[in-house]
């Protein structure tokens, strides 16, 4: 059994967070801290973003392997469109030299991880999520996905088209999603990993 909530109660503990106990862009670096240090990481790495603060999950992830030597580059799905502090992670990885790309052979990557949509993503998949969704589980990479598989519902663990992956790394608490619906054939294996989210509000058990 594992403690989950809602992506409601996420979202206001992660406001609450933020406004309380930890800047916005600390707790990004912790998440993407997090993810790093779940993958034994096997270059070349495509980290493929979407919009938004998942995306900034990956610009973290992306500067950590620069620094350990680690060949990876930057999939932009939409250009120019950043949250505030994904922009701040993005300049960073531009200031290292990692490569921006916006399409490509997904096939090359020994490792993808996928940035594409957070928890709140609801409804259906639409282009250029789709087609990268798609080449993602048409790889033969080991898949890593940020916090859960895009294209899932965190609530309700459903979506028409989404990531298969071997590794789900989770942050802050599991989501109902990430044992509800399609979760068990979408994800190979799950962890969880506290970065100092002080949840506010309901919690379930689930497995």
């Amino acid at each position: 059994m594992a403690v989950c909530v809602s992506t409601e109660v996420m979202r206001n503990s992660d406001r609450w967070t933020i406004e309380n106990l930890v800047p916005s862009k600390e707790l990004m670096a912790r998440a993407g801290k997090a993810i790093f240090d779940q993958v034994s990481w096997k270059g070349p790495v495509g980290i493929i973003c979407g919009k938004g603060n998942n995306a900034g999950d990956g610009f973290v992830v992306a500067s950590l392997l620069k620094d350990q030597g680690i060949d990876c580059e930057i999939v932009l799905l939409y250009e120019d469109s950043f949250s505030e502090d994904g922009r701040y992670f993005y300049d960073k990885c531009i200031e290292k030299g990692i490569p921006t790309v916006t399409g490509g052979d997904y096939g090359k990557y020994g490792t993808i991880l996928d940035c594409i949509f957070g928890t709140g993503f609801k409804g259906e998949v639409k282009e250029p999520a789709k087609s990268a969704i798609e080449k993602i589980n048409a790889s033969g990479a080991y898949v890593v996905s940020a916090d859960i598989n895009s294209g899932l519902n965190g609530d309700t663990g459903l979506g028409d088209l989404y990531v298969i992956s071997d590794l789900t790394v989770s942050i802050g608490t599991f989501k109902y999603g990430h044992f509800l619906g399609h979760a068990k054939e979408a994800m190979k294996d799950k962890v969880n990993c506290d970065i100092g989210i002080k949840i506010i509000g309901e919690t379930k058990e689930l497995s």
